[in-house]
């Protein structure tokens, strides 16, 4: 059972053998694309609360969070949750990404909006979300019964060609900094730019690399 949906489960389905996978979002969009995405019989896509589960209890062999236990107004219950329906000895695991330093692609579009716009602060993932920072999903995780626990960082490289390629992704209205780019006047938006692509580590070629960086933590019930 996966939250996180399109991504995380096409990563199940490839690695593993699952007989099942029962994968769950709270947004019928998300829910309707990864249902487009992914015909798989052993596949059940569902919207529903992490936070309130209508699986049985010790029903599955894993229970898996995918980048979202930042967005939930009670982190704690989604995790009692998910150990409620995990069977004894199954696996529980959580990834968050690293809002604060290692989600470098945010962190260069914050401090620049920040700098230009110290209203921006308030949408700050890095500031909004204290579980991105180092140790804290750890802290939270080991303050329930599980064994064997892990925390261990992921990191990947993220490669853009060009800064129209790395500006794209903030053109469309979903997330903070979207949200905040898209609703900024016109002349706002191009000094936006325009300090972005001064900090920004861009290559003779044009190509932009950056970190992307999760905090991961695994146990077993």
């Amino acid at each position: 059972m996966v939250d996180g949906i399109y991504p995380l489960t096409k990563l199940i389905l490839e690695k593993y053998q699952p007989k099942e996978i029962i994968s769950i979002d709270s947004s019928i969009e998300f829910i309707s694309h990864a249902q487009q995405s992914i015909a798989n019989p052993i596949v059940s896509f569902q919207v529903g609360l992490a936070e309130a589960l209508e699986q049985e209890s010790n029903s599955f062999d894993a229970v898996v969070s995918g980048i979202m236990l930042n967005f939930v107004a009670q982190p704690k219950t989604v995790i009692a949750e998910m150990i409620r329906v995990a069977k004894p000895g199954g696996c529980i695991g959580i990834f968050v990404w690293d809002y604060s330093k290692g989600m470098e692609m945010l962190r260069y579009f914050w401090d620049a909006a920040v700098e230009l716009d110290s209203s921006a602060k308030e949408y700050d993932e890095g500031i909004r979300f204290p579980l991105c920072k180092e140790g804290q999903l750890e802290s939270l995780v080991k303050a329930f019964d599980l064994k064997e626990v892990e925390a261990i960082p992921i990191v990947e490289k993220t490669v853009f060609k060009n800064f129209d390629d790395y500006w794209l992704p903030f053109l469309g209205n979903v997330g903070p900094a979207p949200s905040y780019a898209m609703n900024l006047k016109e002349k706002d938006k191009q000094k936006l730019q325009n300090r972005l692509r001064e900090i920004l580590p861009i290559e003779q070629d044009g190509s932009i690399s950056l970190i992307a960086k999760a905090w991961a933590v695994k146990g077993t019930t």
